[in-house]
């Protein structure tokens, strides 16, 4: 199965990163991106129901898919499926109901260290940087 997701957020409806995996070295404060995201998905809330689900920049469509309070986006190329992207992050997001079930999420006390391990659990989802590295080489 090819990975599709290259990089990746879980966020909490309120903008908090409680996740995130990014592979490019110019890197965006995390905390700054989910309170963006945030804010954008709220923003596209009052303008039509249901809010934000993908935009594009460039070659990269940045997904969302919403479930329960938290936002789980991921990017990948323009030129993958939709519908596979957000098959893939609802997965993913299965996997963090799993990991973190809902006594642990109603009972967080804010701090974001007890996700961080949450990579572990979805390493088969994500685009490592040899798979990148491949694809420059194969393509």
């Amino acid at each position: 199965m090819t990975k599709v997701i290259k990089d990746f957020w879980v966020l909490t409806s309120t903008g908090v990163t409680l996740y995130s995996r990014v592979m490019d070295e110019v890197r965006l404060d995390p905390q700054l991106f989910g309170a963006l995201m945030s804010a954008l998905n709220t923003f596209a809330e009052k303008l039509s129901n249901g809010g934000i689900s993908n935009f594009e920049m460039r070659n990269m469509r940045f997904i969302i898919v919403r479930r329960r309070d938290f936002l789980f986006v991921g990017t990948a190329l323009n030129k993958i499926k939709e519908k596979k992207v957000v098959e893939e992050l609802k997965t993913i997001s299965d996997k963090f109901f799993d990991v973190y079930p809902s006594d642990v999420l109603l009972n967080w006390d804010g701090d974001i260290n007890i996700f961080s391990n949450f990579g572990q659990f979805i390493e088969n989802s994500l685009e490592k940087p040899i798979d990148k590295l491949k694809e420059a080489f194969w393509s």
